[in-house]
């Protein structure tokens, strides 16, 4: 019975092991994100550390790759991936069900092997959903170059809101937030909901102003919060879905305050005088450049604002910014300026 026992561990030891190292090279490799290979790497770590109390001679000796009935057995699809998200996921799958045979087996030769293994069964379940988390946030902000900003108030006529965002997106908007300032909540809402729909049929990025409220129900990509809004970890609360939290910065302080929040991007400006919030103090070129610098490896994506347009887009680029918000440049011929802009953009 000894013989059985250790092929199963040794199986599943395996079996656990690359699925661990799959995660870790998805996370290390795809998403570029340090804490999570690290986290995969120390998993897979404590696992081996955790079987190598066992008679790991035993282990190998009762291996036997020849005779094992399992080794020519397959199902229907069983090496089907289409993507890579798709094969960290049956990674994580294989992980978990593999120490969850790991837990129960080596219960009957070390309950402390068992203890470590039921352990990182949960840490397998906790990193599949922040690697989900994080790979909804990096799909969505590297699609964001031209950032529209769409103003409505109680004068502004809902159709006329959606017909500029739709022009917007036609020139080559990538991501829209949609501000409504003095709008009543019901109208707010109804009013969020068609601009997200109008954003999803035309895969752009939809930004619902201040109110994470409104962004859940709507079921908005995002909602950007200001200085006065609900604090990040507050407005993280409310949700039930992913959801990308911008952020606005005016100064170093507040860009480290950010940082400190765990925003998934931040405008940082204004980089020049702005028409639609006149009495903002202009941070500047070398803020922006400052924020560039800083926000460099944090998985913070900057996003210039304040007073940009075409003739000054060459010169904001120059800081290293790649992203860049823009509301009033866009408001007179919005389809032909977003088109001019994001030509800027995306120029060699």
């Amino acid at each position: 019975m000894s013989d059985v026992l250790y092929r199963i561990i040794d199986a599943n030891f395996n079996r656990c092991r690359e699925a661990l190292r799959g995660m870790e090279e998805y996370c290390r490799f795809l998403l570029d994100d340090k804490s999570l290979s690290g986290q995969a790497k120390q998993m897979r770590h404590r696992l081996c550390e955790a079987i190598g109390r066992l008679d790991t001679a035993s282990l190998l000796c009762a291996r036997d790759v020849v005779g094992d009935v399992g080794r020519g057995l397959s199902v229907e699809g069983q090496l089907s991936r289409a993507t890579l998200a798709d094969s960290f996921t049956a990674a994580a799958k294989r992980a978990g069900e593999a120490l969850r045979v790991l837990a129960e087996t080596t219960q009957t030769q070390n309950a402390e092997v068992a203890a470590v293994c039921e352990q990182l069964r949960f840490g397998v379940y906790d990193l599949e959903k922040a690697v989900f988390l994080a790979a909804f946030k990096r799909d969505k902000l590297e699609q964001i170059r031209l950032y529209v900003l769409i103003n409505v108030d109680a004068e502004t006529c809902d159709a006329d809101a959606l017909g500029l965002a739709q022009k917007c997106i036609a020139g080559g908007a990538d991501a829209l937030q949609l501000r409504a300032k003095g709008v009543c909540d019901k109208r707010f809402l109804a009013l969020a909901e068609a601009f997200v729909r109008l954003c999803k049929t035309n895969g752009a990025v939809g930004i619902i102003n201040d109110r994470t409220d409104i962004a859940r129900l709507a079921d908005a990509d995002g909602v950007h919060l200001g200085q006065d809004e609900l604090p990040l970890q507050a407005a993280r609360k409310l949700l039930k879905r992913p959801m990308l939290f911008g952020g606005s910065t005016h100064s170093t302080d507040e860009l480290q305050d950010a940082i400190a929040a765990g925003f998934d991007y931040v405008g940082v400006g204004p980089a020049f005088a702005s028409l639609t919030k006149p009495g903002l103090k202009t941070a500047g070129l070398q803020y922006v450049q400052q924020a560039v610098k800083r926000l460099a490896g944090t998985g913070i994506k900057p996003i210039a604002i304040g007073g940009i347009d075409p003739e000054n887009l060459p010169t904001i680029l120059e800081t290293g910014i790649q992203a860049v918000a823009v509301s009033a440049a866009v408001c007179a011929e919005p389809q032909t300026a977003c088109r001019q802009l994001k030509k800027i953009l995306t120029r060699p």
